[in-house]
């Protein structure tokens, strides 16, 4: 395979990669929780909550394909494996079914957590000008900060 060079030296995309990668696991464990959540929800605000749950699975499934690929284009192999992200992600699993309030509240941190890791890979990226890192970062952050703010509006009494 031909080297990369896109005018960011190979430590510093490795180190990128490697926040992408934290980025990635969180953002497939997070569409896993919500999916799991969206079959087993239940309660007076069930219709709410499943097409709600539906929309952003389906929101983080395009999401991690993104992600994947900006590894891909800084040369190193994305994760793809549940193992990797276990090891990697920063979201705990959920083990049984909680109530939907607890879903709700499960995915605020899920959704919180996403923002954090993105926000720490910031750093480098713009230190060596990485823009369309930064940029998928801000987007990312922009999804994962408002669907939190809606989930926990869902909470108010």
């Amino acid at each position: 395979m031909a080297p990369v060079n896109i005018g960011i030296d190979e430590k510093d995309r490795k180190e990128i990669a490697g926040g992408l990668s934290r980025l990635l696991a969180d953002t497939y464990t997070l569409y896993l929780k919500t999916h799991n959540f969206h079959w087993n929800v239940t309660g007076p605000m069930f219709q709410t909550l499943h097409l709600m749950f539906e929309g952003q699975y389906n929101e983080l499934a395009l999401a991690v394909d993104l992600i994947a690929e900006r590894i891909r284009s800084l040369g190193f192999p994305a994760p793809g494996t549940y193992k990797e992200y276990g090891e990697l992600s920063s979201i705990p699993e959920t083990s049984g079914v909680p109530s939907a309030k607890e879903m709700i509240l499960l995915l605020v941190e899920g959704q919180e957590a996403v923002v954090r890791t993105a926000r720490s890979i910031f750093p480098v990226a713009e230190r060596v000008s990485d823009e369309p890192t930064a940029d998928l970062l801000t987007q990312r952050m922009q999804v994962h900060e408002k669907t939190a703010w809606m989930l926990r509006s869902l909470l108010e009494e």
